[in-house]
């Protein structure tokens, strides 16, 4: 009888196989529910269009805000979509329920099993419809360049989706840090959706800010970094690449924040049955 042990499988083969099972259940979740899952469409996509249509009645009275034209704040407007339909798409349902987890003692059984309970407490659900959204964000982005007579190069493409990514990497740690209070306040949505109204900030140029404020949403609370960057690299705004390694330098310390945050927060629960 052959006793040589089976080869574990590489963790991050492990955990690809994870997330694409959970991927499998949100879809069969989604078309479960067709008439919601295009009636959420539907509203993001009326809600990004309010939000045009606002900028264009501001460009009515006014050729510029500070610096930016009004091509170029729909550029922002897109980027700002984009980055928020993939951060909903992937982490703020996940964000909005880890405190029904903890209430209902399923985090319990969670951190039973044998995988690193953040990974699935963050990645369980998948929001579909933020892709679509998203993929609409790209659209107007894409009108707005052509308006502007852009024509960005590959570089600066892949320059503006890691930016994003970082921006991403930003809303998640923050959220996921205030989603962490529910170790204490056991209900935590309204902390979360008080942070998610900060999100349209991230839709105006930074240079509309001054002082304090700009301060504030720069380096405490930074959504003025997680839109206006990425877009400023497409608009060849960028005068050196501080503000990209300040992007990306935020979005690093929010995420250790986030984990250390995390982990203190695990060391002090005590179990919803205890």
């Amino acid at each position: 009888m052959d006793t040589e042990p089976v080869k574990s499988i590489s963790w991050p083969r492990r955990y690809a196989g994870i997330y694409a099972a959970l991927w499998r259940n949100s879809v069969v979740r989604e078309m479960g529910f067709k008439s919601n899952f295009l009636l959420w469409i539907v509203v993001e996509l009326l809600w990004f269009a309010l939000q045009l249509c606002f900028i264009g009645v501001i460009y009515l009275h006014t050729d510029h805000i500070a610096s930016w034209t009004k091509w170029q704040v729909v550029m922002l407007v897109g980027a700002s979509q984009f980055i928020q339909q993939l951060f909903q798409a992937l982490f703020l349902s996940n964000c909005i329920q880890f405190s029904e987890l903890v209430r209902t003692g399923r985090l319990d059984f969670m951190l039973l099993l044998p995988m690193n309970t953040r990974f699935l407490v963050s990645l369980r659900v998948v929001d579909l419809g933020g892709f679509v959204n998203g993929a609409s964000a790209l659209v107007v982005m894409g009108y707005a360049a052509r308006q502007l007579h852009l024509s960005p190069s590959a570089g600066q493409i892949l320059g503006f989706l890691l930016l994003c990514l970082a921006g991403i990497l930003i809303h998640y740690s923050l959220m996921f840090l205030l989603s962490s209070v529910a170790f204490w306040t056991v209900r935590a949505q309204g902390i979360i959706w008080g942070y998610y109204s900060f999100f349209n900030i991230a839709r105006l140029p930074d240079a509309a800010f001054q002082g304090f404020f700009k301060a504030f949403f720069t380096f405490a609370i930074p959504m003025l970094l997680v839109a206006n960057v990425p877009a400023k690299l497409l608009l060849n705004k960028l005068q050196s690449p501080g503000s990209m390694l300040l992007l990306a330098g935020m979005a690093c310390a929010c995420f250790v924040l986030s984990e250390l945050f995390w982990r203190f927060s695990l060391r002090h629960y005590t179990s919803a049955s205890a």
